[in-house]
């Protein structure tokens, strides 16, 4: 942009003009409180309170009538009202919507670590899951040693009973073989 000289009038001045600086932030809380409070009952009576007073003392006979019965005053009140209320609400439902969107975000980078921790969760069970099926179990094992138990008693008996007596000096070697809890 080119300088800005004196008596150029097609560019605007810089500098030396009053500026006033306004936190957007306060001045949203500002707006939401308003919106929020015009939005309630409360707002509600006492505007409706002050309706009926202002009629009432503009109509009644021997009291000063600033407002006489089309209540053009009173109108201009409301359209002022309404003037300052309109872009309030809307700069409040703004920052709602903002915050909405922020929330939205949030909720949905949390729902994808949730997922992406179920798909872990559920990917380490099934290898928990083929893991256990390749691992001899408790019920397996004695199962295994009932049946060779049961396929050495006849060889181990037969053996002690057939064992000879003499030899090389040994001692029959004696076996008993015993089931657990008898």
């Amino acid at each position: 942009m080119a300088d800005a000289r004196p008596g150029r009038l097609d560019q605007p001045k810089t500098g030396g003009r009053l500026s006033l600086e306004i936190d957007p932030d306060a001045f949203g809380r500002f707006a939401e409180a308003i919106a929020r409070f015009m939005g309630t009952g409360r707002f509600l009576f006492w505007q409706s309170m002050m309706i009926v007073v202002w009629i009432t003392l503009n109509v009644l006979p021997f009291v000063f009538h600033w407002d006489h019965y089309p209540f053009i005053l009173l109108n201009l009140m409301f359209s002022v009202q309404a003037a300052y209320a309109a872009p309030l609400i809307l700069l409040a439902q703004n920052r709602q919507a903002d915050r909405d969107r922020a929330n939205l975000q949030e909720d949905r980078n949390r729902a994808e670590r949730t997922t992406a921790d179920t798909e872990f969760v559920a990917r380490e069970l099934a290898a928990l899951r083929v893991a256990i099926g390749e691992v001899a179990t408790r019920d397996y094992l004695r199962a295994e040693i009932d049946r060779l138990r049961s396929e050495l008693a006849p060889m181990v008996s037969a053996q002690v009973a057939g064992a000879p007596s003499g030899g090389r000096g040994n001692t029959p070697m004696t076996t008993s073989v015993t089931k657990p809890g008898s």
